[in-house]
C-alpha cells in the first residue's frame, strides 16, 4: 500500500479510499486505464509530429538531397505541397497507438511483478534496475505490436510513388515481401526502442524523485495536481533528450532497412559508419524531447482524469531504515 493510501485510511478512514480513487491500484481496471493513456499519449503525440519525422527519415535514406532540417522541410513542400507534410499519419497514429498500449500498460504490469518478487526493501534498493528491467519486457512486446505500422509507414515517406495511403502500401508489401515486410524490421526496433525504453522511464522516475527532492520546495503530498503535472513534463523533457541520443543510431538503421529490399541492418549499419548514423540527430533531439515531455503529461493527466491512485516517489522503507540504524 503507497503513503497515500496509509495517510488517506489514518486520517479520513477507508471511505477516504474510495472517494478519491477510482479502482484499486494494480486491478485490471487500473491496468486497463493505463493501457488507454498510453494509447493517447503515444498515438497523439507522434501523429502531431508527422510532418518533423517524415523530414527526418528522409534526411537518414538520402542525406545528399535532404541536407537539414529547413533544406529538408523546404525541398518536401516544393516537390509534395502542404499535404506531403502528411504522408504516414495513419499508420503512424495506429502503430503507435498499439505501442503506447503495449509500452505503458506493460509497463506498470511488470514493475508490479517483478517489485513484489523483489520485496519492498530490494524493490527500492534496485528501484533503477527495477524500471530498467520493467520498461525492457514492455518494450518487447510494445514493438511487435508497431513494426508492421512503422514498416509501412517509412515507406509511404522515403520512396516516392510507392504509395500516398496505408490503404495502398500494405496490399502491395504483402504480395512483394508477404509478412516478412511487416516485421523484417522487428529485431532493429527492439535495437532502437528498448534502450529508448528503458533510459525514458528509468530516467524519468529518477528526475521526479529528484525534482521532488532538491528543486520543488515544497513535498508532492502538497502540490496541486497541476503543479505536479508541471514536474511531470520537465521530468520527461529531460529523458526525452537523453532517449534520443540512447536510440538514435538504431533509428537511422530502422529508417534505411525498411526503404530498401533485401539489406540487412549490420549491412545498412557498415555502410551508414559512424558519421552517417548521426544524421539527423538535432531534428531527433528536439522530436523527442517535446515527444517524450508530452507523453508523461498526456500519461499523467489521463491518471488525473480517471482518479487513479499516482503513488508519490519512493521512500526508504522503516524496516529499511532500522537495518542502517536511520532510526531510533
Amino acid at each position: 500500500m503507497d503513503q497515500q493510501h496509509e495517510f488517506c485510511i489514518k486520517t479520513h478512514g477507508v471511505s477516504c479510499l474510495i472517494a478519491e480513487y477510482s479502482c484499486e491500484f494494480g486491478s485490471m481496471k487500473y491496468y486497463a486505464l493505463c493501457g488507454f493513456g498510453g494509447v493517447l499519449s503515444c498515438g497523439l503525440t507522434h501523429t502531431a509530429v508527422v510532418p518533423l519525422d517524415l523530414v527526418k527519415c528522409r534526411m537518414q535514406v538520402d542525406p545528399q538531397k535532404y541536407k537539414g532540417i529547413f533544406n529538408g522541410f523546404s525541398v518536401t513542400l516544393k516537390e509534395d505541397g502542404v499535404r506531403g507534410l502528411a504522408k504516414g499519419w495513419a499508420p503512424t497514429f495506429i502503430g503507435y497507438s498499439m505501442q503506447g498500449l503495449c509500452k505503458f500498460g506493460f509497463y506498470e504490469v511488470f514493475k508490479a511483478v517483478y517489485s513484489n518478487m523483489l520485496g519492498e526493501e530490494k524493490a527500492y534498493l534496485w528501484r533503477t534496475s527495477l524500471y530498467l528491467a520493467a520498461s525492457a519486457s514492455a518494450e518487447f512486446f510494445a514493438d511487435i505490436a508497431l513494426a508492421p505500422m512503422e514498416a509501412a509507414k517509412v515507406r509511404i515517406q522515403t520512396q516516392p510513388g510507392y504509395a500516398n495511403t496505408l490503404r495502398d502500401a500494405a496490399p502491395k508489401m504483402y504480395k512483394e515481401e508477404g509478412l516478412n515486410a511487416f516485421y523484417k524490421g522487428v529485431a532493429p526496433l527492439w535495437m532502437r526502442q528498448i534502450p529508448y525504453t528503458m533510459m525514458k522511464f528509468a530516467c524519468f522516475e529518477r528526475t521526479v524523485e529528484a525534482l521532488y527532492k532538491f528543486v520543488v520546495p515544497k513535498p508532492r503530498s502538497e502540490c496541486t495536481k497541476a503543479e505536479q503535472l508541471v514536474v511531470t513534463f520537465v521530468a520527461g523533457y529531460i529523458a526525452g533528450v537523453f532517449c534520443a541520443i540512447v536510440s538514435h543510431p538504431a533509428d537511422s538503421v530502422v529508417s534505411v532497412l525498411n526503404k530498401e529490399k533485401g539489406s540487412s541492418a549490420s549491412q545498412v549499419l557498415q555502410r551508414l559508419g559512424f558519421k552517417g548514423v548521426w544524421k539527423g540527430l538535432f531534428a531527433r533531439i528536439i522530436m523527442i524531447g517535446t515527444l517524450t515531455a508530452l507523453q508523461w503529461f498526456i500519461y499523467d493527466s489521463v491518471k488525473v482524469y480517471f482518479r487513479l491512485p499516482r503513488p508519490p516517489p519512493p521512500e526508504m522503507p522503516e524496516s529499511l531504515k532500522k537495518k542502517l540504524g536511520l532510526t531510533q
